[in-house]
């Protein structure tokens, strides 16, 4: 092999601004402009009588899921479509005329793509073939699958150990390739399988499963249209999952209210017009939020604390406040919880948290009097250092009042891809499963692996230290998705290999090691010989998805199949398993995982349809896996973030034109910004003590172990948000989030919490 060469590869991309304009915040989410402007990106990208045709087979019973979130489907679809804007910008995306072809990779050197931004990059088009880029080049070119296979399968043999490669997956994936991607990293020898769960809902699982013993949510749909209070929590549905506000709105229509606790008035949560509806047309649409408590970064314990305090003092004073049969029967540690909530000062709360004491006494009102209360939430609570306790906390109040495992009740975290869930329920875990190496071992007949393996935050530092050599991806856009930009691409490029599963082009695929391959994969809207793959969306239903549309290129292939080939190269006729078979024929992958994991018989049948529910203990108030058979109250404590006087605490967020990393577009028409997404959200009060003042360009500095971190080129925008406070949008700011500041037992990065400084230009 050719020596390798220093790529000069800019890791952040263009940070030169285009023309920004920025005008109030939307007062609505959705309507006729989210028709409009779904309209004009499936008309651009893909043409509008072919997208439409698309886009009525996808959520439907016979069609295809989302490739974008993991909201769950009703059992009934609209016949106008089960899709929203964001879903809409997803298809023309996948479906897009444009091309990464050979071409392509003969103009366009890795250098120069670098300097392009993300959604640059983004728009380049489906990739038509595999492409590796070789140790002396700075371009792509061609190769055989074959050889490809050939390569990693050479690659993964020279490892001194099988710990010394990386396998990552995102939540795109299907579940019959999950399985199989799981079952070959632990044939092959390591749990090394950080996946993108470690950098999201990490903290949720490790919270709810140490209180309820299940790392899911425990409501189906139905239960938020049947639910007397929906506390929303750290999450804008109207951007991240819009599906959610039809289900808000049925809740709000059947008397239900509606509890925001965010720092930022999102336009979603205030009134939804939904387009299916001549209300939504040419009415006001629905008012959503009944009482918005607008908490300050990362506060949100501060504050359930002295909800909870005002709850018992009701008590106290004669009410009938707490579930106590429930509490008695079910749970553990109520009277701990009381005697840690008697050592706060209700003022002490208040300041910490920020709200308003009155708004805080209507939410009160409001809880005393309902037991059916579900709490949705997001990353606004996982991704801080105490997120596995912001988590905890609401438990707390929901076992409280006893709202686990009775219809309109219960645990909702929001799941952001569409299959994130199920890639973990099938297998894709870092850590040891003693049950599930037991039913492997019984039916592929070989030893799994019994050390855990790296997270995502350890995956990267063991690349960076030349610990890890080989670095595969399973989709995603890695070096965007995770914490440390600047830190995370050079651990990427340390490698000796790194190989992507895609269907298009991204910034991890030009942040890679001495070697890179592509490897195109077909999208969850393309045919893939009459066969179909399933999902697991937000709320643990499983069922099928199957694409319709011609593939971007006869160059595809599946990702069943290129895992399963990637397995049969590296261990040719060793294997007991035959993979090839297994990556070809999905019915018989799914009976594999039928004998391995409980919950799946009669898998491909059952996945038909509406589909089936994995069991799910906390839904039927079973908690006798935990210590003593019952549920777990918790003791958490408020964060303390003890800033300077020039120093603030920065959330990253998502703009509306935006899915994860993948950017749609230039707009956040929710928060009143165009063609620009270089922004830093700040207090106008805070605006006017610092000396600074409105579009004024700055620098946000971070500075953490003695290492500081800048990203450059931020225009102020003065918008409604706590005082000391700032948001700004990801991946962007994602190079000021430290690599060794992450939550407490989940390891996810603190990218909602994250101490900075400005700096004028």
């Amino acid at each position: 092999m050719s020596n390798s060469i220093k790529r000069n590869i800019s890791v952040t991309g263009n940070i030169e601004f285009s023309d920004l304009k920025v005008t109030e915040p939307s007062e609505y989410a959705a309507g006729i402009p989210g028709v409009k402007i779904a309209l004009e990106h499936v008309s651009k990208e893909s043409g509008l009588f072919r997208s439409l045709k698309t886009l009525s087979r996808m959520n439907q019973k016979e069609g295809f899921d989302c490739p974008g979130c993991a909201w769950p489907d009703p059992d009934t679809p609209s016949k106008l479509g089960e899709y929203c804007e964001n879903g809409a910008k997803a298809i023309a995306e996948e479906a897009t005329f444009e091309r990464v072809d050979k071409a392509f990779f003969e103009k366009y050197s890795v250098e120069e793509i670098s300097t392009w931004t993300d959604y640059q990059i983004g728009k380049s088009g489906r990739i038509t073939e595999p492409f590796i880029l070789r140790p002396d080049s700075i371009h792509y070119e061609p190769i055989s699958w074959s050889d490809a296979f050939k390569l990693i399968a050479e690659q993964l043999h020279a490892l001194d150990s099988p710990d010394e490669a990386i396998f990552y997956t995102s939540g795109r994936s299907s579940n019959e390739a999950a399985f199989l991607y799981g079952l070959f990293v632990r044939a092959f020898g390591t749990n090394n399988m950080p996946d993108c769960s470690n950098m999201c809902h990490e903290s949720s699982g490790v919270a709810l499963s140490e209180t309820l013993g299940i790392g899911k949510g425990s409501v189906v749909l139905e239960d938020l249209h049947e639910a007397e209070v929906v506390m929303v929590i750290g999450q804008n549905p109207g951007t991240n999952h819009p599906r959610m506000l039809t289900a808000l709105q049925k809740c709000k229509e059947k008397g239900g209210k509606i509890i925001t606790i965010n720092p930022l008035s999102e336009s979603g949560l205030n009134r939804f017009k939904n387009p299916q509806q001549l209300s939504g047309i040419f009415g006001k649409g629905t008012q959503l939020t009944d009482i918005f408590l607008q908490v300050k970064i990362n506060q949100d314990v501060s504050l359930l604390k002295l909800i909870m305090k005002r709850l018992a003092k009701r008590e106290e004073e004669g009410e009938f406040v707490f579930d106590h049969d429930f509490i008695k029967n079910k749970t553990n540690g109520f009277q701990e919880l009381l005697e840690d909530l008697e050592k706060y000062n209700e003022d002490q709360l208040l300041e910490l948290c920020g709200v308003d004491s009155a708004q805080i006494d209507l939410a009160v009102d409001l809880l005393v009097k309902k037991s059916k209360i579900i709490i949705c939430w997001a990353m606004g609570l996982t991704q801080h250092k105490n997120g596995v306790e912001n988590i905890k906390e609401c438990v707390n109040l929901l076992l409280a009042k006893g709202s686990i495992g009775k219809k309109g009740a219960g645990t909702c975290p929001v799941r952001g891809h569409s299959n994130v869930q199920g890639d973990r329920s099938v297998g894709i875990m870092h850590y040891v499963s003693k049950p599930l190496n037991k039913a492997l071992k019984e039916t592929f007949d070989f030893d799994p692996p019994d050390t855990e393996g790296l997270d995502t935050v350890n995956g990267i530092k063991a690349m960076y230290n030349g610990k890890a050599k080989v670095f595969i991806a399973l989709g995603g856009n890695f070096v965007s998705a995770a914490s440390d930009t600047v830190y995370t691409a050079q651990a990427l490029q340390n490698c000796d290999l790194t190989v992507s599963v895609t269907t298009k082009l991204n910034r991890t695929h030009l942040t890679v090691g001495k070697t890179a391959l592509i490897l195109p994969t077909l999208g969850r809207t393309e045919q893939d010989n009459e066969r179909f793959v399933t999902v697991e969306n937000s709320m643990g239903k499983v069922h099928q998805s199957m694409g319709r549309m011609k593939p971007a290129s006869d160059k595809l292939k599946s990702e069943p199949e290129i895992v399963a080939e990637i397995a049969n190269a590296y261990f040719g006729e060793s294997s007991n398993i035959d993979w090839m078979t297994l990556g070809s024929d999905y019915d018989l992958t799914r009976e594999k995982i039928s004998e391995v994991l409980r919950g799946y018989e009669d898998y491909s049948n059952r996945s038909k349809g509406s589909g089936f529910y994995l069991p799910n203990n906390a839904r039927e108030s079973d908690f006798s896996k935990l210590p003593g058979g019952k549920a777990q109250f918790s003791i958490c404590k408020p964060p303390e973030h003890n800033l300077a006087e020039d120093e603030f605490v920065l959330m990253t967020v998502r703009s509306h034109d935006q899915f994860n990393t993948t950017i749609y577009g230039m707009n956040d028409r929710y928060r009143g910004i165009y063609g620009e997404r270089r922004v830093v959200f700040m207090n106008p009060d805070d605006i006017k003590e610092k000396g600074l003042k409105p579009l004024q360009i700055v620098d946000l500095i971070s500075n953490y172990s003695g290492k500081q971190r800048r990203a450059e080129n931020f225009k102020i925008v003065p918008y409604n948000i706590p005082s000391k406070n700032l948001c700004a949008y990801f991946p962007e700011t994602n190079v000021l989030v430290p690599i060794d500041l992450y939550a407490y037992k989940s390891h996810t990065p603190v990218s909602k919490s994250v101490v900075v400084k400005i700096e004028a230009k």
